[in-house]
């Protein structure tokens, strides 16, 4: 990964939210690379911390109750979180926009989904209101939705043509980045299929690079480029693809392809991880992991570092060559 082609690069994000007298350790010293171009599946449990790496990205992070604690956001070379709010709002729409995970709460249901995509239009470029709208209606055509439903409102839409049409928005501007936060979860199958595909269309067309934001590993490796796997606010395994998938290192890795169902290898029963996420108010000492790891020891309560394995390919786990032999048992 040459570093003139790094697009999007963070570097030892901490973000807490305060809550009543506790402390939530969202994001724990997380850094990130993406290339120019590509798509990094960021994947992981609910509440590992995935939306509040993109929200610090977009800076729209809860004020006050978020606060970022350390670290830097380098987006094309510049530090976003040395921008001004009046620099972000030029930053939003054209540099960076995102798709977010409900598109019932994402669109207001008291404007036409026209005049939602013109008002994105209208804020970054010249165009009168004519203009604008025939922008909008041609945004829509491109997410597959007929123009002449400008002047419908969101409630006339299915949650799938909801989505498509939060994609429109996003894309309006055509973006460098952008950033998807599990945006087929709220969809049955056969939409994620559509909608899934009509990102993959989109993002080639724009030449956008993408942050995949899923706990659903068949999205990632339909999608993705590289993986960054997160676990309690700190990632625990990235790679490219290939690397994750067929060389999987880390047990927490390994748990979450044990969940999935496979045809193929007969099973009768998931393997699903034992126990449950930890308190981020109280977050484990060393690797969070270990009180849920099959392989875990007392040396890992002490505090693991990020280890590169191969080029490209790093894990924060001191017994990576047991979950490795593991996972070419099972195959």
């Amino acid at each position: 990964m040459s570093e003139e082609k790094i697009y999007l690069d963070i570097k030892d994000l901490e973000v807490v939210y305060s809550q009543a007298k506790k402390t939530v350790r969202a994001v724990n010293r997380v850094s990130l690379k993406l290339v120019k171009g590509k798509t990094l599946g960021l994947v992981g449990e609910t509440g590992a911390g995935k939306t509040t790496i993109a929200k610090s990205i977009m800076r729209i992070l809860p004020n006050p109750q978020a606060k970022v604690l350390c670290g830097q956001i380098f987006l094309d070379g510049e530090d976003l979180l040395q921008k001004s709010e009046d620099d972000m709002y030029d930053i939003r729409g054209t540099k960076v926009a995102m798709v977010f995970q409900d598109p019932m709460t994402a669109l207001n249901p008291l404007m036409t989904v026209g005049d939602q995509i013109l008002e994105v239009l209208m804020l970054h470029n010249d165009y009168n209101y004519k203009e604008g709208l025939k922008k909008a209606g041609e945004m829509l055509e491109t997410v597959g939705i007929p123009a002449e439903r400008c002047p419908e409102y969101p409630h006339q839409f299915s949650g799938g043509m909801k989505q498509r049409v939060v994609i429109a928005m996003a894309l309006a501007c055509n973006p460098e980045l952008l950033l998807a936060d599990e945006p087929t979860t709220a969809l049955d199958v056969t939409i994620q299929a559509q909608v899934l595909d009509l990102i993959k269309e989109l993002k080639e067309s724009y030449n956008t690079s993408m942050l995949l934001i899923t706990h659903d590993l068949g999205i990632v490796a339909e999608i993705c480029d590289d993986v960054a796997v997160i676990y309690a606010g700190k990632i625990v395994e990235s790679g490219s693809k290939e690397d994750v998938f067929d060389r999987t290192a880390h047990p927490y890795t390994l748990g979450l392809f044990g969940s999935l169902p496979s045809v193929a290898m007969g099973e009768k029963r998931l393997h699903p991880i034992g126990g449950m996420p930890p308190d981020p108010t109280n977050l484990p000492p060393g690797c969070a992991f270990w009180p849920r790891c099959p392989y875990a020891t007392e040396k890992c309560k002490e505090e693991i570092r990020f280890t590169n394995l191969s080029p490209g390919h790093y894990c924060r786990c001191i017994h990576s060559d047991k979950a490795h032999k593991a996972l070419k048992r099972k195959e």
